[in-house]
């Protein structure tokens, strides 16, 4: 393993974050060669810190630069689009490659998100999201057990929920958190239960997940442990099993889940890039929504970090927080884009990054432009 530098707290804490610790890291030789050959970095939200992180590659070290937010924890991506589901808002980014250029040190980065509308949804504790081809970001509501969208003239737009759900309410009762599209439409999302209750998933957390298919709102996968994150990747519906700390496939037919590897930490957020599966883990706290389940009895020390699984062999390659972040929530492969940078109201140069129609640039002042 080798280091990175330790990066200073952000002067700007997110809220409910006191004095955060400075975030610092440790990684597997050949990660960063890894981003390098894929031609990608990674972004990664820790609603834990309240940071979103990017994850690049610089020779044979790895850079990790952050952003303060409030709450991060869903992430989506489409093009040039970011979006990032916070503590009581959904904030939307585009990709700007002319101010890039301009952000320091000059020449280094190769995009630059800007954000460009901020949608208040009020608390609804955003989980997984994904934009569909034609731009609209679906989103899991898991306050209200519900699948929903944005409406500018609401909070948001309940589109699905669980059969075993009999109504909307903000009482968390089977804590949905997953969301796969297939084919530009919702297909599976996960539960830790199928409770009608407030709270009730938490009686039976250790087994009482399950995957379902949202079209027919049938049960794929049952018993198991906190799953996360569907995904359907080459011909293969791959799951994390979160309370086993584990990544595998799912036989939709034969309504079983075998894992390819278990890995020492709480599996939550993943995104694939060829036949490299990069898997967030978590420490998890030592609290009653985490006893009793697989990953507790199985290791006393847990890691917070990425792990970069290949999904034909097993392997890993591994990169690991050692200060400031305990707990991962979501990961986004950025393709193309090896130096990001992101600007959010935290940043002084976003008041002077302007962006104009293409056919507005004719009358832009050249002392303007530059």
């Amino acid at each position: 393993m080798s280091e990175t530098d330790p990066i200073p707290a952000s002067p700007i804490a997110p809220a409910g974050v006191q004095n955060p610790e400075p975030l610092a890291s440790v990684h597997t030789a050949n990660f960063p060669a890894l981003l390098d050959e894929l031609g990608v970095s990674l972004a990664l939200t820790t609603y834990q810190a309240g940071r979103l992180v990017f994850v690049r590659s610089e020779g044979d070290r790895l850079n990790t630069h952050f952003r303060s937010f409030d709450r991060p924890m869903g992430m989506a991506t489409l093009g040039d689009r970011l979006a990032v589901g916070c503590g009581v808002q959904v904030w939307e980014f585009r990709d700007v490659p002319a101010v890039a250029a301009k952000v320091d040190p000059p020449g280094r980065h190769d995009a630059c998100y800007l954000p460009r509308r901020s949608h208040v949804t009020g608390d609804i504790d955003v989980h997984e999201m994904e934009y569909a081809p034609d731009g609209a970001l679906w989103l899991i509501n898991t306050r209200f057990s519900c699948l929903c969208t944005l409406r500018a003239d609401c909070s948001f737009a309940p589109r699905w929920r669980p059969p075993f759900v009999s109504a909307l309410a903000p009482e968390d009762r089977c804590h949905l958190n997953g969301l796969s599209l297939v084919d530009g439409a919702p297909r599976y999302a996960t539960a830790l239960g199928t409770s009608d209750a407030a709270a009730g998933w938490r009686s039976d957390k250790a087994r009482g997940g399950v995957l379902m298919d949202i079209p027919s709102g049938e049960i794929v996968v049952a018993g198991l442990s906190m799953p996360h994150s569907p995904r359907l990747h080459a011909g293969r519906l791959w799951l994390l099993e979160s309370g086993d700390g584990s990544i595998g496939v799912v036989d939709p037919d034969a309504g079983r889940y075998e894992a390819l590897c278990r890995l020492p930490g709480f599996t939550r957020g993943i995104d694939i890039a060829g036949p490299i599966a990069f898997v967030g883990l978590s420490q998890v706290r030592e609290s009653a929504v985490f006893s009793g389940i697989p990953l507790a009895d199985r290791l006393e020390e847990r890691t917070c970090g990425v792990y970069a699984v290949h999904l034909e062999t097993g392997q890993v390659v591994a990169f690991k927080f050692t200060s400031g972040v305990q707990e991962i929530f979501a990961i986004r492969v950025l393709a193309g884009r090896r130096q990001p940078e992101l600007l959010n109201e935290t940043v002084d140069l976003l008041k002077h990054a302007y962006v104009l129609p293409e056919a507005d640039m004719a009358d832009v002042a050249a002392t303007t432009v530059g």
